[in-house]
């Protein structure tokens, strides 16, 4: 008898490989059972806590480095068959107002519902998701109360709780997006998911 396994997946919708990740995991989870627990968490506040930076300006003088990532980045998408992404022209998004209301839409129950329509208008169709009116298009456009969302980012326990994330994966040795646990096994990128399908396998056998 196997024992379940929940894959923890530290995710802001303002990193690329968030989105990237969020649909390869769906796999992992269909071929091993796994569930998958998607925390929100402010990408800008690990970056502040944990004195860290996005590639581009991490990585920006190294010669051949950012090219060599877009091209790991196309091997996955033909891999996975993601052919619906799209870099977002607006880029990078301060991802506040979305993130609040990602913590909003759980409190909702419309969870799922929510993270479809961002994810798709952040990473296929170019939407500028830092504007308070084309977020409320957005989410009117995908059958959720826009207005009430919207609304919901402002309460006190809403941004608490998104803060109480973010703090929390810091501690658990966070420093960017995507990263996963599986257990108290920590990976990060979306290059290293075959370890984590291969961690999930190896914990659900262990006696």
């Amino acid at each position: 008898m196997t024992k379940p396994v929940t894959i923890d997946f530290i995710f802001d919708f303002g990193s690329p490989n968030g989105y990237l990740a969020r649909k390869a995991l769906a796999g992992i989870s269909e071929r091993t059972g796994a569930a998958v627990c998607l925390i929100p968490c402010l990408l800008g506040g690990i970056f502040k806590a944990t004195n860290n930076a996005s590639p581009m300006v991490n990585f920006g003088g190294v010669k051949g480095k950012l090219a060599y990532e877009g091209l790991e980045t196309q091997r996955f998408i033909k891999k996975h068959k993601l052919t619906a992404f799209r870099s977002n022209p607006h880029f990078p998004v301060n991802t506040l107002l979305i993130m609040r209301g990602l913590v909003a839409a759980r409190r909702a129950d419309v969870e799922d519902a929510y993270l479809g329509a961002v994810l798709a208008a952040m990473w296929e169709q170019g939407e500028k998701m830092d504007d308070p009116e084309v977020v409320l298009r957005v989410l009117n456009a995908g059958g959720l109360d826009g207005v009430a969302l919207i609304a919901a980012t402002q309460d006190p326990e809403v941004k608490a709780g998104l803060v109480a994330n973010t703090e929390a994966a810091v501690e658990r040795g966070v420093f960017g997006i995507p990263t996963f646990f599986v257990g108290d096994e920590m990976f990060f990128g979306k290059e290293r998911l075959g370890q984590v399908e291969d961690e999930v396998v190896r914990q659900m056998s262990a006696t």
